[in-house]
């Protein structure tokens, strides 16, 4: 199959593209500690880690692939085209041109894999309809005012049908009380027949000021709230505006999202602190 295009810019492609299979090449060529050439700890200096955080990566096993992590889930500049150009600069141009291949392929899989998000599904035309089609992104919630103001809200939830009820629960607590915060709850607010990726790109990125992530072992498994996830990380790297919010409101079986260790967690599971649980989390959700 074909690479990626030439044309593709690599510097505006985020880091969460590169696969399983290219960052294991990548340990291998960069967690050996090496005298000659840079190694791992070479190219975490590069992407602005201390000193103190790269000696507690030396406990990792796979000390490359954690430092990419973190990396992704911190920093604004977390880009394929960054990562290349770090290893250039650190002399490690060997690296490059062995992985170059699988990596173009990475983006363009990635790429390719936005574009199908982003589609609609074709429809046929209504032939005989004299009224014209209201724009997609002005009617797409409940609320939306058909003169053309969207309905805007304090939150987007991300939550997986199986922690539904935590959802209701959630807007008994913040939508009807003193807080009266607005959420979005994709099964109550939006209006059917639009393409999901779509409209949650939409109501992400221009209608909410943050979003509240429910974490769960079953949103682990959810491919709509990995990418809704994803999607707004790379809004907001590192979340200097606070933008996502984990949430904790059953005990877990699997890890906890990587992606997500940097953020402060709400969490309802503890007993100690579940009286401050929602005070703590409509505040942070009615910060400007």
């Amino acid at each position: 199959m074909a690479g990626c295009s030439s044309d593709v810019d690599l510097w505006k492609v985020p880091l969460v593209a590169l696969n399983v299979t290219v960052r294991r090449k990548l340990g291998l060529y960069l967690n050996p500690k090496n005298t000659v050439a840079a190694d791992w700890m070479t190219v975490a200096e590069e992407m602005g880690f201390t000193y103190l955080e790269i000696k507690n990566y030396e406990a990792s096993k796979n000390p490359t692939r954690t430092v990419l992590e973190d990396w992704q889930a911190r920093s604004k500049d977390a880009s394929v085209g960054k990562l290349l150009s770090i290893l250039t600069e650190v002399e490690r141009k060997d690296v490059v041109e062995d992985l170059r291949p699988q990596i173009d392929e990475d983006v363009r899989k990635y790429l390719e894999s936005l574009q199908r998000k982003s589609e609609p599904p074709l429809q046929v035309a209504e032939v005989d309809s004299c009224v014209p089609r209201t724009p997609e992104r002005l009617g797409i919630t409940v609320e939306d005012d058909p003169d053309g103001s969207p309905e805007m809200f304090d939150a987007f939830i991300c939550y997986c049908q199986d922690d539904f009820h935590f959802v209701c629960e959630m807007i008994r607590e913040l939508e009807q009380t003193d807080h009266k915060l607005k959420l979005c709850v994709f099964d109550r607010d939006v209006l059917p027949g639009s393409c999901v990726w779509t409209i949650t790109s939409e109501l992400i990125e221009k209608r909410c000021k943050r979003m509240v992530v429910v974490i769960s072992d079953e949103y682990l498994e959810s491919d709509a709230c990995d990418f809704q996830t994803k999607f707004a990380l790379s809004l907001c790297p590192g979340a200097r505006n606070k933008r996502l919010i984990p949430v904790i409101y059953k005990t877990m079986k699997k890890p906890f999202p990587t992606i997500l260790r940097f953020l402060t967690v709400c969490d309802y599971t503890k007993p100690c602190t579940q009286a401050w649980f929602w005070i703590r989390l409509a505040k942070a959700l009615s910060l400007p």
